[in-house]
C-alpha cells in the first residue's frame, strides 16, 4: 500500500524557515514527478513546488519563487521542501503528491495520483 507522509510542520514567526519531508512507503516513486501543494484556510488547494523525476526540472508556483527549495532524495525515497522568510499568507496544510513516472514538473493536481495527508503550517506575524 502507498503512503506519502508529511512531516516537519509546525507554528513560526514571520521570517522564520521551515522544511517539510515527505517520506514515501511502499512502491517505490523514484520515477515519479513529485510535488508540493497547500491549502489555506478557507481556500481552495494551491500549487507550490514540483520535481522531476531525474532532478533536473523544478517548478515553482509565483508565491514560492525565491524562497522556497524543493528537493529529493530517490533512493531514500523522500521529497523535502525547503521554505525561507515564511509569511502569515503561507499559513496552510501542506500535502505532497506522486505523480506521473517520468515526468515534467507540473502544478496541476490532475497530474498527481497519491496524496499524503498534510502537514499544518502556522506563520505567525
Amino acid at each position: 500500500q502507498v503512503q506519502l507522509v508529511e512531516s516537519g510542520g509546525g507554528l513560526v514567526q514571520a521570517g522564520d524557515s521551515l522544511t517539510l519531508s515527505c517520506a514515501v512507503s511502499g512502491p517505490s516513486f523514484s520515477n515519479n514527478v513529485m510535488g508540493w501543494f497547500r491549502q489555506p484556510p478557507g481556500k481552495e488547494r494551491e500549487f507550490v513546488a514540483s520535481i522531476s523525476w531525474n532532478y533536473a526540472r523544478t517548478l515553482y508556483a509565483d508565491s514560492a519563487k525565491g524562497r522556497f527549495t524543493v528537493s529529493r532524495d530517490r533512493v531514500k525515497n523522500l521529497v523535502d521542501l525547503q521554505m525561507n522568510i515564511l509569511k502569515p499568507e503561507d499559513t496552510a496544510v501542506y500535502s505532497c503528491a506522486a505523480g506521473i513516472e517520468y515526468s515534467a514538473p507540473s502544478g496541476r493536481t490532475s497530474d498527481y495520483s497519491f496524496w499524503g495527508q498534510g502537514t499544518q503550517v502556522t506563520v505567525s506575524s
